[in-house]
């Protein structure tokens, strides 16, 4: 898994509008995190505060994302105005978003934070799983709170991650990943069985079960989501996986960084083993390594995969 960055997810029963009007709100921060607390409004969109991490305060900046099916925000931190090294991307995908048709009701929350390995201290990486996992369950009680709940609500589904560094251009990697045409090359479980076009196509899994793969490409920001959606006609069955490519020039706001972060966010049933399509993380994983290796040979950077699935500073490859 990509060291520089780190995911953590809740279910919250309350509705998707709900969740980001409350996030949109950088003083709600106040309410649920360890120690952010904001001091000084800046401008419409970014206040001072202080921070959970440091000793020192931080600038925080919210950006809102447009997509048709799910709402997002971005937050920035940075010790200086408009000069922000961390970025968090939050992702609030409703339910049936994850099961069409689904008679659930809330908001699944992913939140997804890239360091850059130069600028941080010990103390982030160290701490971020501790403190960001605690404000996630903060964030749920929170709101679940307002919604009338006196204890927490348990969701259908779980997030589980798999994340990758790719050392070639996010063009090249976005342009390559929603041709569905090449989804033979690098999805050792899928096989083509019928028309297949750049958005779509028919495939056969290991059991021999058709799939219809979908794939649609969204610009988010600076970077790009890519959904991916496989559906089992003859068990009415989806499973969907959306992928953020994010260029590290963006994540880690270094422009002398070079390649993207493949993100792959993918939905577990609690307590249920998966009949068809991929049945655990590993498979994604596996796939990745896969996109990784024949991206970066068609960048030319065939030397970067030896060194492991995370981004490294060029002016630490030498260190290491």
């Amino acid at each position: 898994m990509e060291k520089n960055t780190f995911a953590t997810s809740a279910f919250i029963a309350t509705s998707p509008e709900t969740a980001f009007d409350y996030l949109c709100e950088l003083q709600n921060l106040d309410e649920w995190t360890l120690f952010s607390r904001m001091i000084e409004q800046i401008d419409d969109d970014t206040w001072l505060g202080t921070a959970s991490g440091y000793q020192n305060n931080l600038y925080y900046h919210i950006k809102k994302l447009q997509h048709p099916l799910f709402y997002g925000i971005e937050w920035h931190c940075g010790v200086e105005y408009n000069q922000y090294f961390q970025i968090y991307p939050v992702l609030l995908f409703p339910t049936d978003y994850i099961e069409p048709g689904t008679d659930e009701k809330g908001v699944y929350f992913h939140w997804l934070s890239f360091i850059d390995p130069i600028r941080r201290p010990p103390m982030i990486m160290e701490g971020i799983h501790t403190v960001h996992s605690s404000e996630c369950r903060s964030l749920k009680g929170n709101l679940e709170r307002k919604a009338g709940l006196t204890q927490a609500a348990k969701g259908r589904y779980y997030i589980d991650v798999d994340t990758m560094y790719i050392d070639a251009p996010v063009e090249m990697g976005a342009e390559y990943l929603q041709d569905v045409r090449n989804l033979d090359e690098w999805a050792h479980l899928l096989h083509p069985s019928g028309e297949i076009t750049p958005e779509s196509g028919e495939f056969i899994d290991e059991y021999g079960q058709k799939v219809q793969v979908k794939f649609r490409l969204n610009n988010l920001s600076k970077y790009y989501l890519l959904e991916q959606e496989y559906f089992y006609p003859d068990y009415n069955y989806y499973q969907r996986s959306p992928a953020v490519l994010i260029p590290c020039s963006y994540a880690f706001n270094d422009p002398a960084a070079s390649g993207f972060i493949q993100h792959r966010i993918t939905f577990w049933k609690v307590g249920e083993t998966l009949p068809h399509g991929k049945l655990q993380i590993e498979d994604y994983g596996a796939e990745s390594m896969n996109i990784k290796r024949t991206l970066e040979a068609k960048a030319g950077n065939t030397e970067t995969f030896a060194r492991g699935m995370s981004y490294i500073p060029r002016s630490l490859v030498g260190a290491k």
